[in-house]
C-alpha cells in the first residue's frame, strides 16, 4: 500500500514539472509545440478569440519570460549587494502586472486566471494587444509596435520614439516573431489535425 502511495506521488509530480518545465527549444515554435502540444492548442484558440497570432503569442511570452512560468523581474539592490524589492510586480509567462491581470480577469469575466498558466497567459495576451488595435489602432500583425504598447503600456506608447531600450527589445520581438512565423508554415497543419492526449 505504501509503494502505491509512493508511485502515486512520483506520477504526480513528474507530470507538475513536465508542464511547468522550460521548453527545450524556445527559439523555434515547431520545437515548442512539439513538446506541448496543448500550447499549440491554447495559443490557437486564443488567435480565434482575439485575432492575435500564434507567433505573436510567442514572441511576446519569449521576450518576457523566456517560458519560465514563475519569471519575476530581479530584485533591486541597496548600496549594489543588499537585496531589495522588485522594480514591479509582473509575473509568469506574460509577465502581467497585477493591476492590468485584474483587469483582463474583470472584463473577461475569467475570475480564477492565473499568470503561471500558459492558457490564461496567452488568453491575456490576446487581450491586451486587442485592446492595443482598439485604442492606438495598431495591428496585431505589427510585432513592433504591439510589443511597444506591451512592455510601455497604452499611456506612455506615444513616448516610445524616446526610448532606445524599448525599441531595441520591440526590434527583437519583432524578429522572433517572424521567425516563429516561418516555422509554424512548415509545422502548422500537423497541429491542426485532431490528437488525443492519453493523461
Amino acid at each position: 500500500m505504501k509503494i502505491l502511495k509512493i508511485n502515486h506521488l512520483s506520477i504526480l509530480l513528474i507530470l507538475i514539472t513536465g508542464c511547468s518545465s522550460v521548453p527545450k527549444n524556445t527559439s523555434n515554435s515547431c520545437s515548442i509545440f512539439n513538446e506541448r502540444y496543448m500550447w499549440y492548442k491554447h495559443a490557437k484558440k486564443t488567435e480565434k478569440k482575439w485575432g492575435a497570432p500564434v507567433y505573436l503569442q510567442l514572441a511576446i511570452i519569449k521576450m518576457e519570460s523566456s517560458f519560465d512560468w514563475l519569471a519575476k523581474p530581479p530584485r533591486q539592490k541597496l548600496f549594489k549587494i543588499v537585496p531589495y524589492k522588485r522594480p514591479s510586480s509582473s509575473f509568469g509567462y506574460s509577465q502581467a502586472v497585477k493591476g492590468t491581470w485584474e483587469q483582463y480577469k474583470d472584463e473577461t469575466g475569467n475570475k480564477f486566471a492565473t499568470r503561471t498558466r500558459f492558457k490564461d497567459s496567452v488568453d491575456f495576451i490576446g487581450w491586451y494587444t486587442n485592446k492595443t488595435e482598439k485604442i492606438l489602432k495598431v495591428s496585431k500583425k505589427d510585432a513592433f509596435k504591439q510589443y511597444i504598447a506591451y512592455h510601455e503600456g497604452w499611456g506612455n506608447y506615444k513616448n516610445y520614439k524616446n526610448n532606445k531600450k524599448v525599441i531595441n527589445l520591440a526590434k527583437r520581438v519583432e524578429k522572433q516573431s517572424n521567425l516563429y512565423k516561418k516555422q509554424l508554415l512548415e509545422c502548422q497543419s500537423k497541429f491542426n489535425k485532431n490528437k488525443y492526449i492519453i493523461f
